[in-house]
């Protein structure tokens, strides 16, 4: 399978594992390069730099003993990530294969990483801001559509692909609504050139959560997702346990109201990703009859907690 993803990064197969916040780490990115495919891991799952910057020398080490895939961070680059300059940096001197972009303008990430060699791919989930990112020298789009995990867009996978495609010249790397072969090679007919896949990777072997959340990816499916204000203030999928269906779905109605003040609703809305954050780190730690499990509906081919390297199989055939 050979596409423009494939020949930038030098995969065997356009596929990368999309960065999940304390899903995603080395272990799993490694064993996604042996596989020939691309992974990346939100530089938020790192507490300090330092931290980040040993991540980073790991996985140059793993590349180059295995020769094949490759691996980056996500960097989230609005005023919601205070670290977002100096992980930037770390990352721009000790490398990595490609940085993807979210919640912000990319701008400065993709001026500084090319200047030493980084690719940058960046979220999207509509044309006017694919275009926007095009015209700052982004090198890919992540076509965030209707079925994705996490933060998730409005458009179905096809709709926003082929929107895409028609207005955009970068590459449009499909994020949603794979979670095997046959949902893989329907992206790449719609006109994608590569996917990014996460939620079936949660029920990961070497995935760093608990046994608890990985099993609630197999016993639950995809009628099971539901969007909830309560991580960050903007809807976000999420599986529907008995905790979410006591607390409801939408934010509380102080914060409701806040949010319609013009000078407060930046705050609210940082106050609010800050304890969405912290929840959604609890449950995937340790296990409490608080769970607060992201995911998508692509889950619903997950039928078993397997190795990182027996889901891509599944994926790439």
């Amino acid at each position: 399978m050979r596409t423009r993803l494939t020949e930038m990064l030098q995969l065997e197969h356009p596929l990368i594992m999309a960065p999940m916040f304390l899903v995603s780490n080395v272990a799993m990115v490694i064993e996604g390069m042996r596989c020939g495919v691309a992974g990346c891991i939100p530089a938020l799952n790192y507490r300090t730099i330092e931290e980040l910057r040993a991540a980073a020398r790991e996985l140059k080490v793993a590349k180059a003993e295995y020769g094949k895939g490759a691996f980056g961070f996500n960097l989230i680059v609005n005023k919601s990530n205070p670290k977002a300059a100096k992980q930037l940096d770390a990352l721009c001197e000790e490398g990595c294969d490609f940085l993807i972009t979210s919640l912000g303008s990319p701008e400065e990430t993709i001026k500084h990483a090319h200047a030493v060699g980084i690719k940058v791919f960046c979220d999207v989930t509509d044309l006017r801001f694919a275009q926007k990112v095009e015209a700052q020298g982004a090198d890919a789009v992540i076509a965030v559509n209707n079925e994705a995990g996490g933060h998730r867009g409005e458009l179905s996978p096809k709709e926003l692909i082929e929107l895409l495609r028609a207005n955009c010249t970068i590459p449009v790397i499909s994020a949603g609504g794979v979670g095997n072969k046959a949902e893989l090679d329907q992206m790449l007919d719609f006109g994608a050139e590569g996917v990014s896949v996460g939620s079936p990777f949660i029920a990961a072997v070497e995935a760093p959560i608990t046994d608890a959340y990985k099993q609630a990816c197999v016993d639950f499916g995809a009628d099971d997702i539901v969007l909830t204000e309560r991580i960050s203030g903007t809807p976000c999928t999420v599986i529907n346990t008995p905790y979410m269906q006591k607390i409801g779905t939408r934010s509380p109605w102080l914060e409701r109201m806040l949010n319609k003040n013009r000078r407060l609703k930046k705050w609210v809305k940082m106050l609010r990703f800050y304890i969405g954050m912290k929840a959604t780190e609890q449950a995937a730690q340790q296990a409490t009859y608080k769970t607060v499990w992201v995911a998508g509906p692509s889950i619903g081919h997950t039928k078993a907690v397997e190795p990182v390297a027996a889901i891509i199989g599944r994926l790439v055939g």
